[in-house]
């Protein structure tokens, strides 16, 4: 697995439906996400994109739907990526899908309308399934038990990763997965991408760790 960097102008084009944006951020509850993860990603969006109306030379915006604190609202938002990488106070990484999966197992009707959904309805940060799901202690006991850190699955409001987690599973690009324990590293590691992932902002040294590397069904519990 590589990783480039790369301007946002070189990539725009490149971007799909489905790509992975990944952020490491700087505050404290993002240095909080870090830190119990081991990892230096600290947040994750997923990229939409938007034809303009009545225009026959194909223009798009990329936008990138996620559930952050962004302009006095804390949940599931929707904008334009090129706003949040002119303003975004640490790394960004983009996280391309496997084309073959894509053209396989990417349903994107159903991806869009779950997605869609969550921001018209205007679905709530989870900070406590947040916190709870980078806390991997003591999640799996002896006889199919769970200990105080394990989330069951519930989407009655969304952190990050669960968001995108649930919207790559109604997709049909990952099997049944419980979204509510996808930290943002975790979906990261998922082996669902191409075999190169490109820097757009920040520190070049920060890279993220076991890229590409695990199987998504290992989430499933």
């Amino acid at each position: 697995m590589t990783i480039e960097r790369k301007d946002y102008s070189e990539v725009r084009t490149m971007m799909k439906p489905g790509d992975v944006i990944a952020f490491g951020g700087k505050g404290h509850f993002s240095e909080l996400i870090k830190f119990a993860t081991r990892s230096d990603v600290s947040h994750v969006g997923v990229i939409l994109q938007t034809r303009v109306v009545d225009d026959t030379t194909g223009r798009f915006f990329n936008q990138i739907i996620e559930s952050t604190s962004l302009n006095d609202y804390s949940g599931v938002v929707i904008s334009r990526l090129s706003d949040r990488l002119n303003t975004y106070d640490g790394e960004m990484w983009w996280l391309p899908l496997n084309e073959s999966l894509r053209s396989k197992k990417f349903d994107s009707e159903r991806f869009y309308n779950f997605l869609f959904n969550q921001a018209r309805e205007r679905k709530g940060y989870d900070v406590p399934q947040a916190l709870q799901s980078a806390v991997d202690v003591l999640d799996d006991l002896p006889f199919g038990l769970h200990g105080p850190g394990y989330n069951r699955e519930d989407f009655s409001r969304f952190f990050c990763s669960e968001l995108v987690a649930a919207g790559l599973e109604k997709a049909g690009t990952v099997g049944p997965v419980n979204a509510s324990e996808v930290t943002p590293i975790d979906l990261c590691r998922w082996n669902i991408y191409a075999g190169t992932y490109y820097q757009l902002k920040g520190q070049a040294e920060k890279q993220i760790s076991r890229y590409n590397a695990l199987d998504p069904a290992a989430w499933n519990v």
